[in-house]
Order: structure tokens, then sequence, then C-alpha cells
């Protein structure tokens, strides 16, 4: 019995992230299904698939459990049209 595993290369949050730490650019999101990020790298953040960046961030825990996938990460980069 296999395990079914997706790559990713860019955090897509569809706006289910929240605020891991209050005062910090870290955040928390699940993901449904088994998937792998690069660790400690920055990495594209979008709001959808499509969409325009928003900024970068970097992975720092990332936790498979119950056919979900549980990521920590940091918004190192914010990127604004002001």
């Amino acid at each position: 019995m296999g395990m079914g595993l997706e790559l990713n290369t860019m955090i897509v949050t569809k706006n289910n992230e929240s605020r891991a730490q209050e005062g910090e650019n870290v955040y928390t999101l699940v993901k449904e299904g088994y998937r792998l990020y690069p660790m400690e790298i920055p990495i594209e953040v979008r709001k959808t698939k499509g969409g325009e960046i928003i900024g970068t961030g970097m992975i720092k825990q990332l936790r498979w459990e119950d056919k979900v996938t549980h990521l920590t990460y940091e918004l190192v980069s914010l990127k604004s049209t002001n």
C-alpha cells in the first residue's frame, strides 16, 4: 500500500493561515493530503495558485498527521502594492 505525496514549491494559503505567535510573522497552515515543501529556504507565498505573490516565506516546521499536512512558516518579506 502506497502513500500519496505532493511536492510543493510555493505556499498557497487560500486565506486559511493563522498567526502562530503574537507580534511575530510566523503562521500556521493546514493543507489536505501529504505535502512536501523545501525547508528553511525562501519560497513564494500566494493566496491562490494563480494569484499574485504576496510575499516570501520560509517553512520552519512540517508535520504529517491523519492525511493532512501541518505547516509553520515565517513570512520573511511582504510584497505591498502601497
